[in-house]
């Protein structure tokens, strides 16, 4: 596994009420909630790097109100044509 070291002002943390392992945790989850919603990654791709199942990841996006389910309208016409 790769470690990426980030040097931040302790500042930081306290600005955001947050401990470094909280600020990691939200990090990942923003990153991978970032390249999820944009097409880059999958949503396991994208709960592994969160430090999630997939379950907890769709939560996620839930309360990030990232859509989940991507809705092609033509596509969606045609099966409703179809009965």
């Amino acid at each position: 596994m790769t470690k990426v070291i980030l040097e931040l002002p302790d500042e930081v943390f306290s600005a955001l009420r947050r401990s470094p392992e909280e600020f990691v945790a939200e990090l990942r989850l923003a990153g991978a909630v970032h390249w999820y919603e944009r097409g880059m990654i999958s949503q396991e791709k994208a709960a592994h790097i969160a430090g999630l199942d997939r379950t907890d990841f769709l939560m996620a996006l839930a309360r990030e109100q990232v859509d989940v389910f991507e809705v092609d309208i033509d596509v969606l016409k045609r099966e409703l044509d179809r009965g």
